[in-house]
């Protein structure tokens, strides 16, 4: 499953792979892999994603179109 949602939210963040993955602390190589559905994204990882871009999992996993986070 390609994670359309994540590559976009990086995007619009102006972050690079490289900067992104520094901040959750793993190889770029890795979290491209998350971001093309090669690999299942760790729930810790999903977790911080959500916390960089003040919004939910379930929008990152597209289970919502509403990106505001749970209160």
């Amino acid at each position: 499953m390609f994670f359309r949602r994540l590559h976009d939210l990086r995007v619009d963040h102006d972050l690079s792979q490289q900067k992104l993955a520094e901040m959750l602390g793993c190889n770029y190589r890795v979290y491209g892999t998350y971001e093309r559905g090669e690999r299942e994204i760790p729930v810790s990882m999903l977790i911080r994603l959500a916390e960089i871009y003040e919004t939910s999992t379930d929008y990152i996993l597209s289970l919502t179109d509403n990106p505001a986070p749970y209160k």
